[in-house]
């Protein structure tokens, strides 16, 4: 709670990118981006009710502060996109299928599925902030990719939580079903995004690799007894 407040803090003190500037987006990029730019618009209607049904307030404000970053990040990458001349799209299917996907089976689901966002978000931004050409574009990503690293540890503490509640015969299922929704998170986002991943130098193989590095060790947090991460920390 007290980590997103200081963000707040932080993001009303820093002045927004010059816009005025322009910016050049490979078509491909600006095309992936404007599906990123749906996602990350959403009002987090499910999750901050499942939150409230958690009946714990100040994970209610947190995800309250969460849900408030992401709309910033839509709100950058519809900056970023009008400065390139791109318009935005009204929806997209792909976002149907995740809202939907995520609201199955309660706040964990819905957690599970938003994890996976962030592991695939993170490598994406990275990818984009290391490899794009224009330096509007690397800042703006280099934002977003910024948040989207500290969101990962946030979900992973409350996801922690809730794998502790299972009992033991339960919780390696839990943990195959994580790493199999992670694996299907990041190959759907390669195939539809590999054009724009490989504009910016980024295999789908470096891709994949690099997003199930990241929910193994988020796995093994997860199922962790003493709670402790492995080596190769998920925060990096």
């Amino acid at each position: 709670m007290a980590e997103f407040e200081a963000e707040r803090a932080r993001r009303e003190w820093i002045a927004d990118p010059e816009w005025e500037h322009g910016v050049e987006l490979p078509a491909v990029v600006a095309r992936s981006l404007q599906k990123f730019q749906v996602g990350e618009d959403g009002d987090g209607a499910g999750l901050l009710a499942g939150a409230d049904r958690a009946g714990d307030p100040e994970y209610s404000a947190a995800v309250r502060l969460f849900v408030e970053e992401e709309r910033n990040h839509a709100r950058l990458l519809a900056e970023l996109l009008g400065a390139a001349g791109v318009p935005l799209l009204e929806g997209h299917w792909s976002d149907g299928i995740f809202v939907r996907v995520r609201r199955l089976l309660g706040l964990r689901t819905e957690l599970m599925v938003l994890m996976v966002a962030e592991l695939v978000a993170v490598e994406y931004y990275r990818g984009l902030r290391d490899g794009l050409a224009d330096p509007l574009a690397r800042e703006v990503v280099g934002r977003i990719l910024y948040d989207e690293r500290r969101h990962i540890p946030f979900h992973v503490r409350r996801l922690q939580q809730s794998f502790a509640e299972l009992g033991p015969v339960a919780r390696p299922s839990a943990h195959l079903a994580w790493l199999l929704l992670a694996l299907a998170g990041a190959l759907f986002v390669a195939v539809d995004h590999g054009p724009a991943l490989h504009a910016v130098r980024v295999s789908r193989g470096r891709f994949l690799l690099a997003v199930a590095r990241r929910a193994w060790a988020v796995g093994a947090r997860l199922t962790a007894r003493d709670g402790r991460a492995p080596a190769d920390s998920f925060a990096r």
